[in-house]
């Protein structure tokens, strides 16, 4: 008996379209990047790609429990000093919410060239248009 092992070549790749309106942020998040990292699939294996591609619509009518609009902070630096700039999540939702969702999912990926390779897979858009349609991508339901 020979165990299989999954690489680029045998597996086979799906597109799901998941709709963000609605559904809290951390919960979609760990979802979606489980589909990333294709732990929903029998041939998982940790240190190769094995997951779909993932199309997250409406990202702009994500929700969050509690205080989180106010009192969940971004922070970016220059790198000169006090080059610190703070943005609430109230704030990040008006100007960008593509990259609200971006950045939590990119959070549960693994770290490093694998998990750069992941979210590659993700497009995150604001409306409910997304320019995938060609790929004939599923609808996702947690």
């Amino acid at each position: 008996m020979k165990t299989y092992m999954p690489n680029e070549a045998t597996v086979e790749r799906k597109w799901y379209v998941v709709d963000a309106a609605g559904c809290t942020l951390g919960r979609l998040s760990s979802e979606v990047a489980k589909v990333l990292r294709g732990k929903n699939k029998a041939i998982f294996t940790p240190h190769a790609d094995t997951g779909d591609f993932v199309i997250v619509i409406n990202a702009e009518k994500v929700a969050v429990t509690g205080k989180k609009l106010d009192q969940k902070i971004y922070y970016r630096h220059s790198e000169y000093v006090g080059g610190m700039k703070e943005t609430p999540l109230r704030e990040k939702l008006a100007k960008a919410p593509t990259e609200v969702v971006e950045h939590a999912v990119r959070g549960m990926l693994p770290k490093g060239p694998l998990g750069n390779k992941m979210y590659k897979k993700l497009f995150v858009y604001a409306g409910a248009e997304h320019p995938h349609a060609a790929q004939k991508p599923e609808e996702l339901k947690f």
